[in-house]
């Protein structure tokens, strides 16, 4: 295996080891974007190593969360079939405190924090960006968009891209989903192990 090259920005690198059904999926490797969303970027860099530590001083992160949620864009209100079928256009993870997109917390000691800035566009696939729930409420959930998706330009701060493991991203993007509720992975799909490189 040829040794991890960092960017020459000097941006991290942090992976996730995705199984899917408890089987292994693969790595997804990630660079950081630090250079221009230094906070938005530290946040997801410290739950990725499990430096961040909760009120009892225990480590907590995305090791062994689950992406709770595989979402199709929607036209016109009705999902497409057939060949004009859009693809899912995101993978949800980032609730390590409940499971299922309900619950969010940050490293800077409250439950979330500002936007950052929206000076990068969700202009391509394999894009981290951050969920919320409205304007300056980040904290741990993000998603990995699949396609372009500018119509998340200025509400969800991007913070990375996928460097490595699109591959295994698109492996997430076709699980089934809807049998344990709509846009909810039939099989969990797991955070196995994660880091920084």
């Amino acid at each position: 295996m040829a040794p991890t090259v960092l960017p020459a920005s000097g941006n991290p690198l942090v992976f996730f080891d995705i199984t899917l059904g408890g089987e292994p999926l693969g790595r997804i490797t990630f660079e950081l974007f630090k250079d221009v969303v230094p906070k938005t970027a530290e946040n997801f860099r410290q739950f990725c190593t499990g430096e961040s530590k909760n009120n009892l001083g225990r480590p907590q992160g995305y090791k062994g969360s689950k992406f709770h949620r595989i979402m199709e864009k929607v036209a016109g209100g009705t999902r497409l079939t057939g060949r004009n079928q859009i693809p899912n256009f995101m993978c949800q993870g980032g609730d390590f405190l409940n499971g299922d997109g309900t619950g969010s917390t940050c490293i800077y000691g409250t439950k979330s924090f500002a936007d950052e800035n929206f000076l990068l566009k969700h202009d391509s696939p394999g894009l981290l960006s951050m969920a919320n729930a409205g304007p300056n409420t980040n904290g741990s959930q993000f998603f990995i968009t699949t396609v372009p998706t500018p119509f998340l330009d200025g509400k969800h701060v991007v913070f990375g891209k996928v460097v490595d493991g699109m591959d295994v991203v698109r492996k997430m993007e076709n699980t089934k989903t809807g049998y344990r509720g709509k846009d909810v992975p039939n099989l969990d799909v797991v955070i196995a192990q994660c880091g920084e490189m």
